[in-house]
């Protein structure tokens, strides 16, 4: 089968020609039919993800696939179910073995792209606005309102009844957000986020998987009261949390890391996919894909994320579902 596969941290994926695996006990094998792409994976080829693998590997942390094999002691899946799965490496590849207990069927409404860009990206989003206790009439600012998961929050805030202040770079990115429901647009390059947010009423709820100088500005912009959660740092910054500004205004900082769960408490994510899928068979939810590109050209998808020319998902289409 083919597989990208990483042979040396912060180099190129190469096109390998490798042996198809056999599921282990708890494990299936699967068919890759869609690759979705996250800034983690990115951090998984140059070696600064929190979980480490050893090389060679093919990325790819999050699929579409259909079960074409079962290991032992796998129950409540079939040979031929569609699936989507959360399963850290491996999705660059014809063919993969993944825990059973990380896959998720797809419904029969939902294309293999959507499904590969779903998990990930709205359970996160989903998962972290419920922790944060956002309600209907808060005031959530999603800094990278365009990327991955910033986009989904600004989809999912506007449905949970939020007033959404969305920042990112660009207007062509601002009107992405927009179309997702932001009802306010700051451009993170020429805008000044703190003064802004301010005006318009500060902010209750802060979504941040950028880092940097604007979690420092945004977290300024906070009202009394407010959370703030720090997803990711996609600016390369870690920001220190000034604790005289959490004491005086009585803000909570709320860690979050939605693939912790999958050990933690997979309770969790299991009842928020069952909400999501149900929420996108009623066309509540719109996954926005905006590039799909073929198996040789992943590198070009990583590239796309790194490069914060992509708005929403990446995805690499691998195989058909009905091939």
């Amino acid at each position: 089968m083919r597989a990208m596969r990483l042979h040396q941290l912060g180099e190129t994926l190469q096109m390998d020609e490798v042996e198809r695996p056999a599921p282990k006990a708890g494990e299936v094998q699967v068919k890759v039919h869609t690759c979705g792409i996250n800034f983690g994976d990115t951090l998984i080829v140059k070696g600064t993800y929190q979980e480490k693998f050893d090389l060679p590997f093919s990325p790819g942390m999050e699929i579409c696939a259909t079960i074409t094999a079962l290991g032992d002691d796998v129950t409540g899946l079939t040979i031929g179910q569609r699936i989507a799965s959360f399963a850290g490496v491996g999705g660059l590849s014809d063919f993969a073995c993944i825990p059973a207990a990380s896959c998720v069927p797809v419904p029969g409404g939902m294309s293999d792209s959507d499904a590969a860009a779903f998990l990930v990206a709205y359970g996160t989003s989903h998962v972290a606005l419920e922790k944060a206790g956002l309600k209907a009439g808060d005031t959530l600012l999603v800094l990278g309102a365009a990327g991955g998961v910033g986009l989904t929050a600004v989809e999912l805030g506007k449905l949970m009844g939020a007033r959404v202040i969305a920042s990112a770079r660009s207007s062509e990115k601002l009107e992405i957000a927009r179309q997702a429901g932001a009802d306010h647009l700051i451009d993170s390059e020429t805008g000044d986020i703190r003064a802004e947010v301010k005006t318009l009423g500060g902010a209750d709820v802060v979504y941040d998987p950028v880092g940097g100088d604007q979690f420092t500005a945004a977290l300024r912009a906070c009202n009394p009261e407010a959370r703030i959660l720090p997803l990711g740092f996609a600016s390369g910054t870690v920001p220190q949390i000034p604790a005289n500004i959490l004491l005086v205004k009585n803000i909570t900082v709320i860690g979050f890391y939605w693939g912790g769960y999958a050990k933690l408490r997979p309770s969790v994510l299991t009842d928020s996919f069952a909400k999501l899928f149900d929420w996108h068979a009623k066309g509540l939810l719109k996954p926005h894909v905006s590039h799909e590109l073929p198996l040789e050209r992943a590198n070009d998808a990583l590239d796309l994320l790194i490069s914060r020319k992509a708005t929403g998902k990446v995805v690499v289409r691998i195989s058909n579902s009905s091939d």
